[in-house]
């Protein structure tokens, strides 16, 4: 038990609800007294922007220290100051809080705990468990051996305790270029996990850091500085994702042959892995740095930012990951589970609008040209309280052109020469005429309508076969509309191939301009994402101004990629 252990355990808070090995690992050390409370951590390092993975880990944290009545802490693990910007920082913070997980007084720093490190470096050194090697990044690669071979011992591992010490302090000082020399823990070069070969926990960066300046010329390594920022902040449990597995005995022997404050444990659990996405971080900065994308908040990105600016609602996310399971095997999850969970909570939560992607207009013929009156449409037939709303409503409209065919096959039901549909919350309209430009474009539509039928039922109870959306044309609100899809086209991008980039998808974006909208929409009462009715989810985007709405499409009514995939398309 540890002295920071203070959290005391919540029985109402919904931990009997979730079953899985690490919540399993949590009862039983807090029925054993082994703690008296929870502390757990989530540790991103400030080089890139957070991913739907790293959902996983912070829904994990923050959710297990909230249902055992604990803590989380957030802590930027910032130990290279060559890739770390400010930028990432305040995007990590940004990210969490979206995802409504809150730290409290509980930001931390690697970067905190430097002269701790230094400290604990020397008691290392001084006890004979570390020494400074002269090797070359190459010679020491050569000399660690391979997974079938043991390492050989560096010449410089016999130094003594005093050149060890005289060496690393003038590291620390700065009398050294970049890789002239490191500091590596003296464990085993003969040991089965090459981590344990003597591994480097201090190396010379002469670069100024974004919060210590230019106070060190040496930085400890992330697993040197994980592990005892767990012991400092008093972890009880320190989760990570597989990967870090054969670095536990490191971790381990480190928290062993320190002083440290507390002795926490590393548990691992596998990561997440979603089909027709590529979620390495390099790749991701390959993305970004190629211009494949617009950056990393682009909504096609994987990054929380991107889902973001793509309307994907917080709740969602933390319902998929709410499904998962958290276990040790590692597996891919299809990003249908994904796209149901944010359809599930939108078509619940999104007020409904009416929008026109691909206008023609329709001039109704016996309706007076100077009228316009109010319908009144549902906002949100899956939630009665959400009201009605008043849509203007003229005699010339927009319709989609998909909506509409002058030679329709059989069973196509919709607008046609002749044929009655509904125009919805408005009247019954019959097709009289096509207008055509000189090249035989339909440019317009001709049509009666029934003034009986407002509302959009007929009192005589004759049935129409369609249902349209439509906007008013002297009342539309114009706008740029964005259609995303899967940014890469193969269920695992890359297999096969010799760069993932060859599964990327030309058509992952589209740009519609000039549709119209109706007039609810850019406006001070804007609700946000939206259904467009018959057409999908969208969001407003940052892009948008006073000049120039613009919006990208969260996701469609209905899963279309799987319908393709099954045809071979």
């Amino acid at each position: 038990m540890t002295k920071a252990d203070t959290a005391t355990p919540d029985t109402d808070t919904g931990a009997s609800e979730k079953s899985d090995f690490i919540r399993t690992i949590i009862r039983e050390d807090l029925a054993a007294g082994k703690h008296q409370g929870v502390v757990t951590r989530f540790p991103p390092e400030p080089n890139g922007y957070l991913h739907i993975g790293h959902a996983l880990s912070i829904c994990l944290n923050f959710g297990i220290a909230q249902e055992f009545g604990g803590r989380c802490h957030l802590r930027f693990d910032d130990t290279n100051p060559k890739k770390e910007e400010q930028e990432y920082i305040d995007a990590i913070q940004r990210d969490v809080r979206w995802l409504d997980f809150d730290w409290g007084e509980n930001l931390f720093y690697a970067s905190d705990y430097f002269p701790q490190l230094y400290e604990w470096a020397e008691h290392l050194i001084q006890n004979g468990l570390a020494y400074v090697d002269d090797l070359s990044a190459d010679e020491m690669r050569a000399y660690r051996g391979t997974l079938t071979e043991p390492g050989k011992e560096s010449p410089y591992r016999a130094r003594s305790v005093e050149e060890n010490l005289d060496l690393f302090r003038r590291m620390k000082a700065g009398e050294f270029p970049d890789g002239a020399r490191v500091l590596r823990a003296k464990i085993d070069m003969a040991s089965g996990n090459i981590n344990m070969r003597d591994p480097t926990i201090y190396r010379i960066l002469n670069a100024a850091h974004p919060r210590t300046g230019d106070s060190w010329h040496i930085y400890p390594t992330y697993d040197f500085a994980h592990g005892q920022s767990d012991s400092i902040e008093h972890i009880t449990h320190s989760l990570c994702t597989l990967e870090f597995a054969d670095h536990r005995p490191l971790y381990d022997w480190l928290v062993e042959h320190l002083p440290v404050p507390s002795q926490p444990r590393q548990y691992e659990f596998a990561r997440l892995g979603i089909t027709y996405t590529v979620l390495s971080k390099r790749r991701l900065i390959q993305l970004v740095q190629e211009n494949h994308v617009d950056g990393w908040d682009d909504p096609r990105m994987p990054t929380i930012s991107g889902l973001r600016r793509r309307g994907v609602p917080p709740e969602a996310l933390r319902d998929f990951i709410g499904r998962l399971d958290i276990n040790k095997n590692e597996g891919t999850v299809e990003i249908e589970l994904l796209d149901a969970c944010i359809r599930e909570y939108l078509n619940k939560n999104a007020p409904r609008r009416m929008a026109v992607l691909n206008p023609l207009k329709v001039v109704i013929e016996n309706y007076p040209e100077d009228q316009a009156e109010e319908v009144q449409a549902i906002n949100n037939p899956e939630d009665d309280s959400a009201g009605r709303r008043a849509v203007p409503f003229s005699r010339e409209l927009y319709i989609e052109r998909d909506d509409f065919m002058e030679d329709p096959p059989k069973k196509f039901f919709r607008l046609a020469p002749g044929r009655e549909v509904r125009l919805r919350y408005a009247y019954f309209v019959t097709c009289t005429d096509v207008i055509k430009d000189e090249n035989g474009e339909i440019i317009e539509i001709r049509c009666t309508y029934d003034p009986e039928t407002k509302g959009g039922n007929a009192p005589d109870g004759r049935k129409v076969k369609s249902t349209m959306h439509w906007v008013s044309a002297p009342h539309a609100v114009e706008a740029d509309v964005r259609l995303y899809d899967r940014l890469f086209s193969s269920e695992v991008p890359g297999a096969g191939k010799a760069d993932v980039m060859e599964d990327l998808n030309p058509n992952s974006r589209t740009v519609l301009q000039n549709c119209k909208l109706e007039p609810s929409l850019g406006t001070a009462n804007d609700p946000g994402t939206v259904q467009f009715e018959r057409l999908g989810y969208f969001v407003p985007d940052p892009d948008s101004s006073a000049d120039r709405l613009v919006y990208n499409r969260t996701i469609g009514l209905r899963d279309s990629w799987s319908k393709q995939k099954a045809k071979g398309g």
